[in-house]
């Protein structure tokens, strides 16, 4: 407690440079998730990705980030252990930001997209069991998050698939398919907005709505979801209206016209995965920011429930924007051009599906990893066309890096613990 008190501001305002720190590790390396395909498949410039991505990056980290943050902040280390040395729980939570910061520094200038999820969780198990003792580690929690590990790639592959063979079965496959893409384009430009209105209605404004007496219900949310939907559609269609097959170049290929179609849905799918990435790797960020503030405001209490102040959630979003503004497009590239070749239409289905699990894993609070997400989603699009589609040397290298994430986060946070708490 006596630490708490002779050194909780100089505590609190190094976890807010670390956070911050951490947060634009999130941004510079796991923009690739949010944008790699958009980018690799040419629907987007660079330019224009990281445009998109900086808008809805931004409002999915502050709008729709509390629900996983309590899991990164509380689910992980059995907080009644700690009780009696809360200063313990506060170096912790900053040695974990620290090494995963540094770790994700070295990873985007070497261009390796990984996990941001495995680097927080490995640093905060790594400390927690060396430093404190393994009993201070919530094992199941840490289990289950082991096993999102596994499920939400598998997950977001058999999306990505099922989407992709409707996009074959409904348009490519067809005998006018930029007429076909034109007819059914609209549908999936709707499960676009109903899904991230969803999101948004249910978590993200959940707060808003409780501080103003409403509440919103499934059903509600459903209804106000099926209307932005349908508008997102609209536009669709009015977009899609201005794209006549006579004015695409002929290039021999009879799916160009069908191409520049999906193109314009990229749009779409790319603000969705984006605010969806947000909305969840926010939280590697501001989880353990939340932490220390809440011991330290509290005067050296750690309690199970601690206020999510909208301030952090705005550093971690700020953070975020700032790394993928300057050192996103380093990692863009290898999820978006080096796994399988990919097309606006391959492109699509692999982001939606990606969307599609990485909200839900928001919604649940269940803090899977976007990377292993998106790399699962394109999987799906490749296998769809083939095994010999994919290009298995390297995924053999993404693999790898994702295995040397988790020791390399637990071993600098052990190191840098131990040097906080011999500091102070």
């Amino acid at each position: 407690m006596a630490v708490i008190a002779e050194y909780g501001t100089l505590l609190l305002v190094l976890a807010c440079i670390f956070g911050v720190f951490m947060a634009w590790g999130v941004g510079a390396n796991d923009v690739a998730n949010a944008m790699g395909t958009s980018v690799g498949s040419r629907a987007l410039t660079i330019k224009q990705a990281i445009v998109i991505a900086m808008i809805f990056e931004f409002l999915g980290a502050y709008l729709a980030g509390g629900e996983v943050t309590s899991t990164i902040r509380k689910g992980i280390i059995d907080p009644e252990i700690l009780s009696d040395d809360p200063q313990l729980l506060v170096f912790g939570m900053m040695s974990a930001l620290l090494a995963a910061g540094i770790w994700l520094l070295v990873a985007s200038l070497r261009g390796w997209p990984v996990s941001t999820t495995h680097s927080i969780v490995g640093a905060i198990v790594g400390f927690a069991a060396v430093g404190v003792g393994v009993d201070a580690v919530d094992w199941g929690r840490v289990g289950s998050i082991v096993a999102s590990w596994v499920v939400s790639p598998v997950l977001a592959g058999a999306i990505a698939y099922g989407l992709f063979r409707s996009v074959q079965a409904l348009i490519l496959d067809s005998d006018d398919p930029f007429v076909r893409a034109k007819r059914y384009i609209p549908f999936y430009m709707f499960a676009v907005g109903f899904l991230i209105s969803m999101v948004t209605l249910i978590k993200g404004l959940k707060h808003v709505f409780e501080d103003i007496g409403v509440e919103v219900g499934m059903w509600e949310a459903s209804g106000y979801s099926a209307v932005v939907g349908l508008l997102v559609a609209g536009i669709g269609i009015a977009m899609l209206s201005r794209i006549h097959e006579r004015d695409i170049p002929q290039s021999g290929n009879r799916f160009a016209g069908v191409e520049r179609v999906f193109a314009v849905l990229m749009i779409f799918t790319a603000c969705a995965m984006a605010f969806a990435h947000g909305s969840n790797d926010v939280a590697n960020a501001v989880g353990p920011l939340a932490a220390v503030y809440s011991v330290v405001s509290s005067g050296g209490l750690v309690g199970e429930q601690a206020i999510m102040p909208s301030w952090i959630l705005l550093l971690g979003a700020l953070g975020i924007v700032a790394g993928l503004a300057t050192y996103g497009y380093r990692v863009i590239a290898t999820i978006g051009k080096k796994i399988t070749e990919l097309t606006p239409s391959r492109g699509f289905a692999a982001e939606l599906g990606a969307a599609a699990t990485v909200v839900f894993a928001s919604g649940t609070g269940l803090p899977i990893s976007t990377t292993h997400t998106l790399v699962g989603a394109v999987l799906g699009v490749g296998l769809a066309r083939g095994i010999g589609a994919l290009n298995l040397g390297v995924i053999g290298t993404i693999f790898m890096s994702w295995i040397i994430t988790l020791p390399a986060g637990a071993g600098l946070a052990i190191i840098f613990f131990y040097l906080f708490r011999t500091v102070f």
